[in-house]
């Protein structure tokens, strides 16, 4: 008897159930909030009236917490009333359950609906962490938001992303954190990148691929080094990035575009959309911003802060 794949077999079907006894947890945790909700939004007399109805819920948590635990104090029950009046109109739909109560707990207290449905898509589509969610909020990620449309953001299902552009998912600035702001050279900002790409792709948006770093194309007997090569799935692109210093200048432009082409020659298949060009600088040149306005090449810029070590 093979005994160590039969110990394997055991421990993939106790991760396996495991992980599925997690999600139906999840679910119907969200099922009961999302039902005391309602409950509490009707016994206050409707959604109109329910914000006039905190007294009730203070009594009402002071009994529950006394039988069930400090799970249902006031803090709580407010939630999972702002649980219910979130999705009233949608009923129980794919974004409840895909996310967990840990990181409801930092969207419902959001009260600009455009800013929690960001926040929202941002869960679905990268899949964040508590601590991956909470740093977006508190580096301001929907004020730094370039999209196109900041007044009509509306909740994805799921997995199936909108039709978006990259200008609809580029913050600007992003935050690049390094231990040297004065020593910096545009290597080590690289590196700095490199070593935190996951931070840097949820600044980008969703979809993003690392192809590499100083990435080579030769292209008639010459050699050319592009300083980042991603690929972006949602986009089905890929996308040059230049790092700059300072601030962005008509060579930089030129030089992207050249990235552009380079790969669209060489990289690019026929079932892949045409290249974006993005360079990312300290300052952008406001002329420089018109000059290369619709011509698949983006602009943003970087803050540096200072990475504290502990």
């Amino acid at each position: 008897m093979d005994y160590y794949n039969k110990i394997k077999d055991v421990i993939e079907k106790k991760e396996v159930n495991e992980g599925v006894r997690i999600l139906q947890s999840n679910k119907d945790t969200l099922n009961a909030y999302y039902e005391i909700g309602r409950l509490l939004v009707e016994a206050q007399g409707g959604e109109k009236r329910a914000k006039y109805g905190n007294e009730l819920i203070k009594n009402w948590s002071i009994k529950l917490v006394e039988q069930y635990g400090k799970g249902y104090d006031y803090t709580n029950l407010t939630r999972m009333r702002n649980l219910y009046l979130v999705f009233e109109k949608l009923g129980p739909a794919g974004q409840l359950f895909s996310i967990s109560w840990t990181h409801w707990r930092y969207l419902l207290p959001i009260k600009n609906e455009n800013e929690r449905n960001y926040y929202i898509n941002q869960c679905i589509l990268n899949n964040l962490s508590k601590r991956e969610l909470i740093k977006l909020i508190k580096e301001k990620a929907f004020d730094r938001l370039s999209y196109a449309d900041k007044e009509n953001i509306k909740l994805i299902d799921n997995k199936d992303e909108p039709n978006y552009s990259l200008k609809d998912m580029l913050l600007d600035p992003i935050i690049i954190k390094v231990s040297n702001k004065e020593k910096l050279s545009e290597k080590m900002l690289k590196k700095y990148i490199i070593e935190e790409l996951r931070d840097f792709f949820l600044q980008l948006g969703s979809g993003f691929l690392y192809a590499g770093s100083e990435y080579k194309i030769s292209y008639l007997d010459k050699n050319f080094y592009i300083d980042m090569l991603l690929f972006n799935t949602n986009l089905n692109c890929y996308i040059p990035v230049e790092l700059k210093l300072n601030k962005t200048n008509y060579k930089d432009v030129s030089q992207i575009k050249l990235y552009m082409n380079l790969v669209d020659k060489t990289l690019k298949k026929k079932y892949h959309n045409k290249t974006i060009g993005l360079i990312i600088s300290k300052e952008n040149d406001k002329f420089i911003l018109q000059y290369v306005n619709d011509e698949g090449i983006y602009l943003i810029t970087y803050e540096l802060n200072e990475l504290i070590k502990v």
